[in-house]
């Protein structure tokens, strides 16, 4: 098994529900942005509206990071579109909902579950070169937390940002962090 941590997203180009429009994203787009690609299994479910809802809280404070958030599900552009008109939860949802019907994305991203035609929760951090520095894939009875998803996109930042520096576990923005060394083997 290869590992996705620092490859590079697929090159994509799918339909989105983004503000009351149909658009076109691509991975032209994430260029030079940080980006969080949010998989789930479907429109219209039960554990699915509760973590879009959950993002859609805390989408302003992505934005403020210089975080684009893109959902994606193997629904078309137009499922997203009823969904949206039909509930008060999902009107909430400001981000891009990408439409995934061929399962493409979903397949690139090692996220599709053939049988069902849909995908697992998967959560992906690109940074700004477009190579994947998160990922977290669970079993779709397992809802995720996008307060722990923003922690884990500053820690990503600020590793970024600060060479040689290492964050450690729960680690919150203005947290002492650790610079790894011979002189700290068997000191923590």
């Amino acid at each position: 098994m290869t590992s996705i941590i620092n490859s590079r997203i697929p090159e994509f180009k799918v339909q989105a529900f983004h503000n009351g429009k149909f658009v076109t994203v691509s991975d032209e787009d994430l260029k030079g942005k940080w980006a969080v690609f949010f998989f789930y299994p479907a429109d219209f479910t039960f554990v699915c509206p509760t973590e879009l809802v959950d993002m859609a809280e805390k989408y302003e404070q992505f934005k403020a990071m210089g975080v684009e958030v893109y959902s994606v599900s193997t629904d078309s552009h137009f499922v997203h579109k009823a969904w949206h008109d039909a509930s008060e939860s999902i009107r909430k949802i400001q981000y891009p909902m990408l439409a995934d019907p061929t399962g493409a994305l979903s397949r690139a991203f090692g996220v599709m579950i053939e049988e069902d035609g849909m995908a697992y929760r998967g959560t992906f951090v690109v940074n700004p070169e477009g190579l994947i520095k998160l990922v977290e894939i669970q079993d779709n009875s397992i809802g995720r937390n996008a307060d722990e998803l923003l922690r884990k996109v500053e820690a990503a930042q600020f590793v970024a940002a600060h060479d040689g520096e290492v964050c450690p576990a729960k680690w919150k923005k203005g947290a002492e962090t650790l610079k790894p060394s011979i002189d700290l083997v068997g000191k923590i």
